[in-house]
C-alpha cells in the first residue's frame, strides 16, 4: 500500500467527517434564514449524531458483506446529495431530513479505517491507520474554523454546495485509484447485525479497548464544550474569531496519530497507551487554574489542550489498532462497535460538560474531565492484567 493511496483514504475519511461539523458554527445565521429559533436550527445537531449512530450500526458492518470501494464510493455520493439538499433547504424539515441522510451517510469514513487496515500489511498495519485516523481527526477539528470563514464570505449555504462538490471528486478518485475488496463474509443482513452482538460477547478485549475510549473520548468533548463557555466568558472575552483560533490546537492530535502508529508497529504501544493516560490526566490537572483568566492561565489551557488531543488521540490509535487485529473478516463490524461506544462517550461528556460548567463552573468542569481520564487508566490496568493472563 503505497503513500499516495494512504493520503487518499486519509483525506476521503477526513472529508467525509468534516460534513458533521459544518453546521455546528453557523446555526445562528441558518436559524434567520430558514426563519426557526436558534434552538430548533440547534436540532441539526443533534440529528446529524443521531445519524452517525445509526450509520455505525447499520451502514459500517456492510464493510463485512459487500465490495468496499462500491460500498465507500456509493455512500460518499449520498453525502454529497444530503449536503446539496442541507444547501438548498428551504424550511426546517428539509434541513433536518439532509441532516439525518449526511449523518448515516458519513459513517462511511468508519468503512475506510479497517479497509485501510486491511491494504495494509501487518507489520505497517499501525502506521497506517494511524495516518488514516489523523485524517479523521483534522476534518472534525479543521470543519468549524473552515465552514465559518467560507460562511462569513460567501453565506451559510455555500459551505454544504462546495462540500458536495469536494465529497463527489473524493468518490471519482476512490473508484479510479482504490483496488477493490471482497470480503468473505456471506451473512445476510439480519444475520450480520445479529453477528455484532455475538462479537461484543465473544471478546473482551473490544470491550475493554472501547470502555477506554469512551471516558477519554467523554473527556475530550467535556472540554471541547465548556472552553468556548470559559473563553467567551469575562475571564478572556473572547470572540468567535479567537475562540476558532484557539480550537486550532487540536490538529496537534491529528498530527502525533501517525507517529503513535508507527511506534505501535515497533513494539512500543504499552509505553505509548501509558504516555497518553499520563497526558490527558495532566491535561486536566492544568485545565483547573485556567478558570482566572490572564495570560499566564491562557497559556495553560493551550498546553492543556495539546497534551489532551495528542493523548486522547495517541490511545484511539493504539486501541483501534488492536481491536481491528481481533478478526480480519470482522474488521468492519468490530470498528463499528468500538466506535459506537466511543461516540457514546463523546455524547455523555458534552452534555454532562454543559451541565458542569452551569452548576459548579470550570473547576466542576475540570475535576468530571480528570475523573473520567482516571477511570480511563482503571480499565487500561483492567486491560493489562487481562492480557498478562492472556484473556
Amino acid at each position: 500500500m503505497g503513500p499516495g493511496l494512504t493520503l487518499l483514504l486519509a483525506f476521503a475519511g477526513g472529508v467525509a467527517v468534516a460534513n458533521l461539523y459544518y453546521a455546528q458554527p453557523l446555526l445562528g445565521p441558518i436559524s434567520v434564514d430558514l426563519g426557526i429559533s436558534p434552538a430548533a436550527a440547534g436540532l441539526a445537531m443533534t440529528v446529524v449524531q443521531v445519524g452517525y449512530g445509526l450509520g455505525m450500526m447499520l451502514v459500517v458492518p456492510l464493510g463485512d458483506r459487500f465490495e468496499n470501494r462500491r460500498l465507500i464510493v456509493t455512500a460518499l455520493l449520498v453525502v454529497a446529495l444530503a449536503l446539496i439538499g442541507a444547501g438548498l433547504a428551504q424550511n426546517a424539515a428539509m434541513f433536518l431530513a439532509a441532516a439525518l441522510v449526511l449523518g448515516i451517510s458519513a459513517s462511511v469514513a468508519q468503512v475506510i479505517v479497517p479497509f485501510a487496515a486491511h491494504l495494509a500489511p501487518p507489520e505497517a498495519r499501525g502506521g497506517v491507520v494511524g495516518k488514516v485516523l489523523s485524517g479523521l481527526l483534522l476534518g472534525m477539528m479543521l470543519a468549524r474554523p473552515i465552514s465559518s470563514l467560507v460562511a462569513d464570505v460567501l453565506g451559510w449555504r455555500a459551505i454544504f454546495l462546495m462540500s458536495a462538490g469536494l465529497v463527489a471528486l473524493v468518490a471519482a478518485a476512490i473508484a479510479r485509484q482504490v483496488p477493490k475488496r471482497h470480503p468473505g463474509a456471506g451473512f445476510r443482513y439480519r444475520t450480520l447485525l445479529r453477528s455484532m452482538r455475538d462479537l461484543l460477547r465473544a471478546h473482551p478485549v473490544l470491550r475493554r479497548r472501547a470502555g477506554v475510549q469512551f471516558f477519554l473520548f467523554g473527556a475530550f468533548t467535556l472540554f471541547w464544550t465548556v472552553i468556548p463557555l470559559l473563553l467567551a466568558s469575562p475571564a478572556y472575552g473572547m470572540s468567535q474569531t479567537g475562540i476558532a483560533i484557539f480550537a486550532l490546537i487540536g490538529v496537534t492530535g491529528a498530527a502525533a496519530a501517525p507517529w503513535v502508529g508507527w511506534a505501535a508497529d515497533r513494539g512500543w504501544g504499552r509505553i505509548g497507551a501509558l504516555a497518553a493516560l499520563a497526558a490527558s490526566a495532566v491535561a486536566f490537572l492544568l485545565c483547573v487554574p485556567g478558570g482566572a483568566g490572564g495570560p499566564v492561565a491562557l497559556g495553560a489551557l493551550v498546553v492543556a489542550g495539546i497534551l489532551l488531543d495528542c493523548g486522547v488521540a495517541s490511545s484511539l490509535v493504539l486501541s483501534q489498532r488492536t481491536v481491528l487485529a481481533l478478526g480480519s473478516d470482522s474488521r468492519s463490524r468490530l470498528n463499528g462497535l468500538f466506535f459506537t461506544i466511543f461516540y457514546s462517550g463523546g455524547a455523555v461528556g458534552s452534555a454532562v460538560g454543559a451541565w458542569a460548567f452551569v452548576i459548579g463552573g470550570w473547576e466542576l468542569a475540570c475535576g468530571i474531565g480528570l475523573a473520567m481520564t482516571i477511570a480511563a487508566a482503571g480499565i487500561h490496568a483492567a486491560d493489562r492484567r487481562a492480557a498478562s493472563r492472556g484473556h
